[in-house]
């Protein structure tokens, strides 16, 4: 028996693995950081046995409620993944499978793999309406990338979409391959309609090198980027800061920052209801975005969700206050569970990639909702 994470966003130390009905593991915490959740590992042993795999410090994770009814996610070929029995006695996560193959992969979400990520934009820049810019490089190397989608005009809106500034939340690129795909079909009505009225900026994968690394939410040097959004570094926080400097030249009619929620099992957006130039256009673009995203996808619901900020109250370091109040504009977080939708369950695959891909298609219906009022 061989438990092994050398490989794109692996994250597990073994501590014993003498016997397949006592394996015990821990997660890795984030390079310069006490965050950890996120793991990923292959298993190669005997099928047919069960194996018993205990990960020790569950209870110390970033968001220990978000092990409360999770299920962890098992895959033999690495493209369809499927829930395995999972319990957390409030101290220790226990996962319980028989494979049914020799080796077998699990991981706290379904991976998205830099190679993977790559291949997302170089397919997009094969479209004419998608034109491929490199903001710059990481703190590991690695190419920002930007994706700018319709031809720019001064009528136009401009409409920035970011994902994965926590890189654990991997179903945001599965959200964002939806999105592009649905938005460069040139035989899709509401794409078409929407590049008439707007030109988006996409940025797929805000950090690459903690996706790479298996973190669950810092950049190489332990960086939360979702707490840089007032005063990026290029020694801490290039990702948001050539985000940051790109936005400043285009402006920012809309923006959507997508994310996943370790504890709540829905789908849901927060708003910048606490930031101080917050008014009624605000909470009516908002209003607008929500009721056309109800009225398209049964996985959108606004019941639950975050507590909203008191007036004047928003965190100003993160992202969808700090642009709601620079540029004055709609502007969104949007939220997707690790668990599943429980307005929705799927006992077998729970919150899974195909569902994120369509949600990332229908919201582009709700923003063709709002887009005539952005400006």
């Amino acid at each position: 028996m061989r438990i092994n994470a050398n490989f794109d966003s692996g994250n597990i130390d073994v501590i014993k693995a003498d016997s397949a009905d006592d394996i015990r593991l821990a997660i890795r915490k984030d390079h310069q950081s006490d965050f950890y959740q996120w793991f990923h590992f292959k298993l190669f042993g005997e099928a047919g046995e069960e194996h018993v795999m205990t990960i020790e410090n569950a209870a110390g994770a970033a968001y220990p409620d978000g092990w409360k009814g999770y299920q962890a996610l098992a895959s033999y070929d690495r493209e369809t993944w499927f829930r395995v029995p999972t319990d957390y006695d409030g101290k220790h996560l226990t996962i319980r499978h028989t494979p049914e193959q020799e080796s077998v992969f699990y991981a706290y979400f379904i991976p998205y793999s830099y190679e993977r990520h790559q291949d997302l934009i170089q397919s997009a820049q094969q479209s004419v309406d998608c034109y491929h810019e490199l903001l710059g490089e990481t703190l590991d190397g690695r190419e920002l990338n930007l994706l700018v989608i319709g031809e720019p005009a001064a009528h136009k809106n401009t409409i920035w979409v970011t994902a994965r500034q926590h890189p654990g939340e991997t179903m945001a690129e599965w959200f964002m391959e939806g999105f592009i795909a649905r938005l460069l079909d040139d035989e899709d009505g509401v794409a078409r309609k929407l590049l008439e009225q707007n030109v988006f900026y996409v940025v797929p994968n805000m950090n690459p090198d903690g996706s790479a690394r298996g973190h669950l939410r810092t950049n190489a040097v332990g960086t939360n980027l979702n707490r840089e959004w007032a005063e990026p570094s290029l020694e801490q926080s290039p990702e948001v800061f050539y985000v940051l400097k790109r936005m400043q030249e285009t402006g920012v009619d809309m923006f959507l920052d997508v994310h996943g929620d370790e504890a709540l099992p829905y789908n849901f957006v927060a708003g910048c209801e606490g930031i101080p130039s917050y008014d009624k256009r605000h909470e009516d673009l908002e209003d607008t975005f929500k009721a056309a995203l109800l009225a398209a996808t049964p996985e959108f619901q606004t019941q639950y969700g975050y507590e909203r900020d008191e007036p004047g109250k928003a965190n100003m370091t993160v992202a969808n206050s700090a642009v709601g109040e620079r540029f004055k504009c709609l502007s969104y977080t949007l939220e997707m569970p690790f668990k599943d939708n429980a307005d929705l369950p799927d006992e077998d695959f729970g919150w899974s990639t195909a569902r994120c891909q369509r949600l990332g298609e229908d919201v582009l219906t709700a923003m063709l909702a709002v887009s005539p009022k952005l400006r």
